[in-house]
């Protein structure tokens, strides 16, 4: 019988998303409990709401270009709402009668009518939709994102599309609600070498459209503030501090019960996460 071998595991470090990012600037407490706790959250029909609206979006461009009518896409609602049902039953906890899911569904057919006041999709052709990137930057930093939709120009000219269910921000919010379009930009830039022509938020809320046009030397500035939020983010990981941070977020947070800031009881910081979000490598016995 010969002993066991040791090895060493090579596990990554876990990707940095817009939406975490901006949990740590909003309150690294909220960061840890999402990221390294992986606490579960309840849902909510706003979110949810978001997620049928941006499932009928999706597959509207499965139809021919003729057939992205209003009415098509309409006549999406249902089966996808039925397509998540069946996938999460549960979900219908969220609503207290029928009329409720009625009036819910109400809700996400005004927002897919906006849509149709804000784009013509018979005119656009995506180049991708719901697209995964993946990109590291400096350090060995690790970013990941959903984008939407992209679209590209016969030139070759690039624009990312981010649809909202939401109301647009005021202008005092403005760069603070572009800040997941940068991050795409940022993830695109470093991937093919030319940076988009154009970020678009679409805001079915309210119909209406938040743009930017991105230059090299602006999407420089912003690794570098990426640089610098996870080297804070890192050092919180090492010393276990996370503390909270209140905001006029807090009453839509999911973790009131374990904030200090409410009263709450913080629990140990769990050693698992923390390898998992830095990416530790862990010895690992393989033979015999």
């Amino acid at each position: 019988m010969t002993g066991a071998r040791v090895t060493v595991e090579d596990v990554r470090r876990a990707a940095m998303s817009p939406s975490r990012v901006r949990d740590f600037q909003q309150c690294p407490l909220k960061f840890r409990y999402r990221t390294v706790d992986r606490l579960p959250e309840p849902p909510s029909t706003a979110a949810l709401r978001g997620t049928l609206v941006h499932a009928v979006l999706e597959r509207l461009f499965d139809l021919p270009a003729a057939g992205r009518t209003e009415a098509s896409a309409l006549a999406l609602l249902d089966p996808q709402w039925a397509t998540l049902l069946a996938r999460e039953p549960e979900l219908l906890r969220l609503f207290t009668t029928e009329d409720d899911v009625a009036a819910w569904l109400a809700q996400c057919r005004a927002l897919i009518s906006t849509y149709f006041r804000m784009e013509n999709p018979r005119r656009l052709e995506p180049d991708a939709r719901e697209l995964l990137v993946e990109v590291e930057i400096a350090d060995g930093i690790l970013l990941r994102g959903y984008i939407d939709r992209v679209d590209r120009a016969a030139t070759g000219a690039v624009r990312l599309v981010d649809y909202k269910t939401g109301r647009s921000p005021s202008e005092r919010f403005s760069a603070e609600a572009l800040f997941q379009m940068r991050f795409y930009a940022l993830m695109v830039w470093r991937l093919e070498g030319t940076p988009p022509s154009r970020l678009q938020l679409v805001y079915l809320g309210d119909g209406r459209t938040l743009t930017l046009d991105p230059h090299p030397e602006d999407l420089v500035s912003f690794e570098n503030d990426l640089t610098g939020w996870w080297d804070r983010i890192e050092a919180a990981a090492r010393s276990g501090e996370f503390p909270a941070r209140r905001s006029a977020l807090c009453p839509w947070c999911s973790f009131q019960s374990l904030c200090p800031a409410f009263g709450g009881q913080v629990p140990p910081v769990p050693e698992e996460g923390i390898s998992a979000l830095l990416g530790v490598r862990r010895p690992a016995t393989v033979g015999g």
